[in-house]
């Protein structure tokens, strides 16, 4: 009696998760097909099964919900660089690049939606924005083996430089889900062989650049 006690109260704690993830799930394909203006909180509470009311609980207003699931966009999911083989970076950084292609693949209109907005100068998107790339900072480096990086050998300087790598990432989804000049494969390739040489050969070569400056300066002083 007591497990199923306890089983029912862990389904009826999960409810809430489980309500507030299918309100998601809708209110992304909804305004990744229609567009934001097009879209009420009453369209999305009628293809949810739930009253308008429980949406506004969750989320706030439709801004607040549309802002949400942007997030939910851009935000690489910890699932990405979780359970990874214990193997080569190069082989690690596939599998993630390849989870991250799924997701993106799944929600490619909405994907575009919240990477064009990026443009908007809205401050509030502009902040999402940053968080995700600093979330993506950490994923790569999770999946490169790559965490320990000390500041003295320029961590800073290599999480600036997968922040940029993340525009091009932008900028080559566009070229694979609309202009259709790449395929799913090709931005395999592209990504995961960009940031290789970047972690393992750019990465170093600036360090090495910059030990040698600092060197020159000392001799000089």
């Amino acid at each position: 009696m007591g497990g199923k006690a306890t089983q029912a109260t862990r389904r009826r704690r999960m409810e809430p998760d489980v309500r507030r993830a299918e309100i998601l799930a809708v209110a992304r394909r909804r305004f990744g097909s229609a567009g934001y203006a097009s879209v009420s909180i009453s369209d999305i509470a009628a293809d949810a099964g739930v009253a308008r009311a429980l949406v506004n609980h969750y989320f706030g207003d439709k801004r607040q919900l549309y802002l949400e699931v942007v997030r939910q966009m851009m935000v690489i999911p910890a699932s990405v660089s979780q359970r990874l083989p214990p193997t080569t970076a190069e082989e690690r950084l596939a599998v993630c690049v390849d989870r991250w292609l799924e997701v993106v693949d799944r929600n490619r209109e909405m994907w575009l939606a919240a990477i064009g907005m990026e443009s908007l100068g809205d401050p509030e998107v502009d902040r999402i924005m940053l968080e995700a790339d600093e979330i993506a900072t950490d994923r790569i480096l999770e999946a490169a083996m790559m965490t320990d990086v000390a500041e003295d050998a320029g961590r800073e300087k290599l999480r600036a430089m997968i922040r940029a790598h993340s525009a091009m990432l932008k900028s080559a989804s566009h070229e694979w889900l609309e202009r259709g000049t790449l395929t799913r494969d090709d931005l395999h390739v592209l990504l995961t062989r960009s940031v290789l040489h970047l972690l393992h050969t750019v990465f170093p070569a600036v360090r090495n650049s910059n030990s040698n400056s600092n060197s020159n300066s000392n001799s000089n002083s």
